[in-house]
């Protein structure tokens, strides 16, 4: 149950935001490519988000402390 627990809310993001909701290819072969094009989408978003946490500290030491911040 546990387990579950954790999968269920990766599965309604998948459908609300990832197209998962309605398949719109045909046959069986094409609920295993819907699947496999949403989990796809899904970890990519997540690889992009991790890559903007890793780059963002290093582009802000190139740039100085706080780019916002105006210099006199």
């Amino acid at each position: 149950m546990k387990r579950r627990a954790a999968i269920e809310p990766v599965i309604g993001h998948l459908k609300a935001e990832h197209r998962m909701g309605r398949n719109h290819l045909k046959g069986r072969e094409g609920d295993r490519i819907n699947a496999v094009l949403a989990a796809v989408g899904y970890n990519f978003s997540l690889l992009l988000r991790w890559l903007a946490a890793l780059l963002w500290p290093l582009a802000l030491m190139l740039v100085g402390d706080d780019p916002l911040r105006q210099r006199a």
